[in-house]
């Protein structure tokens, strides 16, 4: 038995790039969501105890949506590749 220890590291180096790229995207889309206020040092000061909401706003929320959307192809295809076999 050999191993083509070429192809492998092909292998390995694809895996490991896409691997981390799903999770930077994902890491992006929920960082995208979570929203920051647009003034939240100020509203601190005007009113400490009142509780700052932050809604992201449609572009963001768009954006997270289509890095999430990318990441569930890339798990789609990835399972697509494995199944066809």
């Amino acid at each position: 038995m050999t191993i083509d220890w070429p192809a492998f590291g092909e292998v390995f180096v694809v895996s490991f790039g896409t691997a981390v790229g799903v999770m930077v995207l994902f890491a992006v889309g929920v960082s995208l969501l979570a929203g920051r206020p647009a003034n939240s040092r100020a509203s601190e000061i005007a009113n400490p105890t009142a509780a700052v909401e932050a809604t992201p706003a449609m572009g963001a929320r768009i954006a997270a949506g289509l890095c999430f959307l990318s990441c569930a192809l890339t798990v789609a295809y990835g399972l697509y590749l494995i199944i066809s076999k």
